[in-house]
């Protein structure tokens, strides 16, 4: 397996959608993609699979709704009943009025901190984790796509200068 990767640098993000498909429609694969921001409709060019995350959130937030409950009903019934504002202290479904917004914001606290958790690990973002960016470019206004190489190099840099790429390097793939 080749340790080498063409970058090709393209200037518009429009451009750089017509020539995933192109490279894609030529059958070579398309290791990464580096943006500055995201750009609408690459997932589906590159042929990625739907994200499970939504799933995942849902089941946060019933985690969090469930947490909710069991410390509501431990602490204000169970282990220290108190009377508050004239509220019946001896069960949980006669407070549960009272105790609505309280299951709302823990269901949003749990669904978006276990969110950001579970992006951090799938993404690999470890804390002090070095930058994996191989072009400092893509950070400000342009797009590379890191194609590696399999005994085709000219043929990839025709399709890729056909393509509208501004600059195209070989570099040795990091890692």
């Amino acid at each position: 397996m080749s340790n080498q990767v063409i970058h090709a640098l393209y200037d518009d993000d429009d451009v750089l959608l017509a020539a995933v498909k192109d490279i894609r429609a030529e059958k070579h694969h398309i290791e990464e993609v580096y943006t500055p921001f995201p750009v609408h409709g690459l997932d589906k060019v590159l042929g990625l699979a739907d994200t499970r995350i939504s799933i995942m959130a849902f089941i946060y937030g019933c985690i969090g709704f469930c947490v909710s409950i069991w410390m509501m009903n431990y602490i204000m019934i169970e282990d220290w009943p108190q009377n508050i504002g004239g509220k019946p202290s001896f069960s949980y479904l006669e407070n549960m009025p009272a105790f609505v917004p309280i299951m709302f914001e823990l269901t949003i606290f749990f669904a978006a901190h276990l969110m950001v958790i579970t992006f951090y690990l799938r993404s690999k973002l470890w804390p002090f984790k070095e930058a994996e960016n191989p072009n400092p470019l893509t950070t400000d206004d342009k797009f590379l796509v890191e194609i590696e190489i399999h005994n085709n190099e000219e043929e990839l840099k025709t399709l890729l200068e056909k393509t509208g790429a501004i600059e195209i390097t070989l570099t040795e793939k990091k890692g």
